[in-house]
C-alpha cells in the first residue's frame, strides 16, 4: 500500500514542483542575475547542497552532463548561492500566483503542509544527500512556498531512491535516458516522459552520445532494433520504478492520512498546469 501511496504522491504533486524550471519569470530572474539556463537550474536545485566539487552535483544529479553541471555550478558558485536561491524563490513564488491567484490564501495549504512536514521529519535520509539537504534548508514564510518546499522534499528523497535504482541496474546516465523515451510494450502503462530533444538540451548530452548509449541498449537486448523496449528491457524500466516506488515508501508511510492529503492537494495542482505554463499544456514555450 505504502509503494502505491509513494506511486501517487509522485504522479500527483511532481508538476506543483517542475513549475520552479518552466515558468517566464526564470528568464527575468536569470537576466538580473546573469545567469544562463543551466546556471538558473543547477544552482536553484543543488543550493542547498553549499559551496562543493561540482562532481558532487553531477553525482547527484546522475543524468546531466557532467560539463554541463561544472559550467552551471560556475556561474551559480560566482554569482553567490543565496542569491541564487532568492532568485529562484522569487520566482516560484511569481508563477504560483499566477496559477493560484486567490488560491495562495486558502486554509486548504497549511493542513497539506503540515501532514507533509510530518512524513518529512520521521523519513530516514541515509544515502539520499540532496533530499537531506534540502530537509536542512530553511522553510519559506508564505503556506503555497511551504507546499512546494515540502513537495520539493519529498521529490528528491525519490529521485535519490530512484538514483539508486538506475546504479543497481547498471545504467550510464545516457542510457537510463534513452530506456526512460523508449516505448514500453504496454500501450497503457501510464509514463510522464519529456522527448529526446528536451532531453538533449536540458541534460547537456548531443545527439551522438544518445546514438551511442542507444547501441548500447541494444548490444544488451534491452532495446529493439526500432528503438522500442524488448520484453528483457520492459522488465528492467518496471524494475527500477517498483524499486524506486518501494524505496520511496517509508517517506508516504510517514505522512498522516497521506491519500486524503493528496486529494487535497490536487486542486493546486491542477491550477499549476493550467497556468500553461508547463511543457505540453496551453501556453507553454
Amino acid at each position: 500500500m505504502s509503494s502505491e501511496l509513494a506511486r501517487a504522491g509522485y504522479e500527483s504533486l511532481e508538476p506543483y514542483h517542475v513549475l520552479s524550471y518552466f515558468n517566464p519569470h526564470n528568464k527575468s530572474v536569470a537576466e538580473r542575475l546573469r545567469l544562463s539556463r543551466a546556471g538558473m537550474y543547477v544552482g536553484g536545485r543543488a543550493a542547498p547542497l553549499g559551496r562543493c566539487p561540482s562532481a558532487l552535483v553531477t553525482a547527484t544529479f546522475y543524468n546531466f552532463s557532467p560539463e554541463l553541471i561544472a559550467f552551471g555550478w560556475g556561474e551559480a558558485l560566482a554569482t553567490g548561492l543565496d542569491e541564487v536561491h532568492a532568485g529562484r524563490s522569487e520566482a516560484v513564488d511569481a508563477s504560483l500566483r499566477d496559477a493560484l491567484g486567490d488560491g495562495v490564501s486558502s486554509p486548504e495549504l497549511p493542513r497539506i503542509v503540515g501532514a507533509l512536514r510530518a512524513g518529512i521529519v520521521d523519513a530516514s535520509y541515509v544515502g539520499r544527500p540532496l533530499a537531506a539537504a534540502w530537509a536542512a534548508s530553511p522553510w519559506p514564510d508564505e503556506p503555497h512556498l511551504q507546499l512546494w518546499h515540502a513537495i520539493t522534499i519529498a521529490r528528491e528523497h525519490r529521485g535519490d531512491g530512484h538514483i539508486a535504482a538506475l546504479v543497481l541496474a547498471d545504467l550510464s546516465p545516457v542510457e537510463a535516458l534513452v530506456l526512460h523515451e523508449a516505448p514500453h510494450p504496454d500501450p497503457a502503462l501510464r509514463r510522464r516522459t519529456l522527448g529526446k530533444h528536451l532531453l538533449l538540451t536540458t541534460r547537456g548530452w548531443g545527439e551522438e552520445q544518445w546514438q551511442e548509449a542507444s547501441e548500447s541498449l541494444r548490444g544488451k537486448g534491452i532495446l529493439d532494433g526500432e528503438g522500442g523496449m524488448t520484453a528483457a528491457g520492459a522488465a528492467l524500466y518496471d524494475r527500477v520504478e517498483e524499486q524506486t516506488d518501494a524505496a520511496a515508501a517509508g517517506f508516504w508511510a510517514g505522512v498522516p492520512e497521506a491519500a486524503e492529503t493528496l486529494r487535497r492537494a490536487r486542486p493546486f495542482v491542477k491550477a499549476v498546469i493550467d497556468v500553461g505554463y508547463l511543457p505540453g499544456t496551453k501556453s507553454s514555450g
